[in-house]
């Protein structure tokens, strides 16, 4: 099942459980939102957590695509990506958490054919301020499903302050021997879905206040749960990412790492630039900036000579179609040449500023910050360039 079929699959199942389909927002959050990209499906959607009527009603599904810079460092694993899409759900005071994790398991057995033998919960156990999640543990017991009870791994906030609430977790197992221990102890078991019984908001001073409904908001990483249900070893082998795995390596030989790092900045730089946001040196142009620096730094690692203007347009194309974003691929491909002009010129600069008799032993905070106010060198391309320097 390709992930267009996944898609399609999820959404008629929702709409036959009384789920109306609204259409999933950009990567940048509404106004007032303190991320500065949408993380999660349920961003555009706090004010009817919070209470708000919805225009479509209370049972809602869609597709929402998401970045998360969190998980930058983790980017080249078998699971993470920087850009990704959020298959979710929604009750806004309507059915309450047995209901949503009953669809669920319904969904991922009988739907998409997964092994019950292969699945495994995880539940809130308790703690000072709320009571343990007695009715997600009986659902599980009753369906045959091992579960086990957590407290840290099993309570979602969206932050220190804010809606937030106690959550059911639900595993694929994907080791090649049969499911053995627990999933906070052997990392073969991976999460796949979130079920988020948002009951609380938390103030600032750590208290629990219940929010004027009670809902579920669940959330279903598309590209994980498709390189599962395709028998792949991570998400980067995924059929989105066919495009990509056939065309880069013979463009730019690298190693595994390194293509999965190349390939997700990559296509999250064309998805961030296809919503709109430019290179800056701040906020979400920033992030940008910093993905396509990030890929250069891992190409020129080895041959300076490569470039962005070698990259195919059937990969622009085929990430802006699947992401139905629209103004065509060379405004897109001019971009990204020109802020690879930029980062070249700004390394030259660099090694010229860095070969001063002042910045050739240790540096403190002063000459960091004096580099990046006066020169505009950010401390982690500093650090890059005298590790190369040293390295040779």
């Amino acid at each position: 099942m390709n992930t267009e079929q996944l898609i399609r699959t999820f959404v008629e199942y929702y709409e036959d459980q009384g789920h109306r389909r609204i259409t999933g927002s950009t990567l940048l959050p509404p106004p007032g939102d303190p991320v500065l990209f949408t993380t999660s499906g349920m961003h555009p959607l706090t004010p009817y957590l919070e209470g708000r009527p919805h225009p479509l009603g209370r049972r809602l599904v869609n597709v929402q695509r998401c970045l998360r810079t969190t998980d930058l460092d983790e980017v080249g694993d078998s699971t993470h990506l920087t850009v990704f899409e959020m298959l979710g759900t929604w009750s806004l005071g309507d059915y309450e958490g047995p209901q949503s994790l009953d669809w669920g398991y319904r969904l991922l057995t009988e739907g998409l054919g997964v092994d019950p033998g292969l699945l495994h919960a995880t539940v809130f156990g308790g703690d000072d301020q709320v009571g343990p999640d007695v009715s997600s543990l009986r659902l599980w017991q009753e369906r045959g499903v091992p579960v086990e009870e957590t407290v840290e791994d099993n309570w979602w906030s969206n932050g220190p302050v804010g809606p937030c609430g106690p959550d059911s977790e639900i595993f694929l197992w994907t080791g090649d021997t049969p499911p053995r221990s627990t999933p906070t102890c052997d990392d073969r078991w991976v999460e796949v879905w979130n079920h988020v019984m948002m009951r609380h908001r938390r103030l600032d001073d750590g208290s629990l206040v219940p929010l004027p409904q009670r809902n579920v908001d669940t959330g279903l990483g598309l590209e994980r749960l498709a390189s599962l249900l395709q028998g792949k070893p991570s998400v980067f082998e995924c059929d989105v990412f066919e495009p990509w795995r056939r065309l880069v390596p013979a463009l730019w030989p690298l190693d595994e790492p390194s293509l999965r790092l190349v390939c997700d900045h990559l296509r999250s730089a064309v998805v961030v630039v296809g919503d709109g946001v430019r290179p800056a040196n701040t906020g979400q142009g920033y992030v940008l900036r910093r993905l396509l620096r990030r890929v250069l730094t891992v190409l020129w690692r080895d041959d300076p000579s490569r470039g962005l203007g070698d990259l195919p347009g059937e990969l622009l194309s085929h990430t802006l179609g699947h992401f139905r974003q629209e103004g065509g691929t060379e405004p897109v491909r001019r971009l990204l040449l020109e802020e690879e002009r930029r980062f070249r010129r700004l390394l030259e600069l660099g090694r010229k500023v860095l070969a001063r008799p002042r910045f050739r032993g240790p540096l403190g905070e002063e000459d960091f910050h004096y580099l990046h106010d006066t020169h505009g060198l950010p401390r982690e391309l500093v650090t890059s360039l005298r590790e190369r320097c040293s390295s040779r």
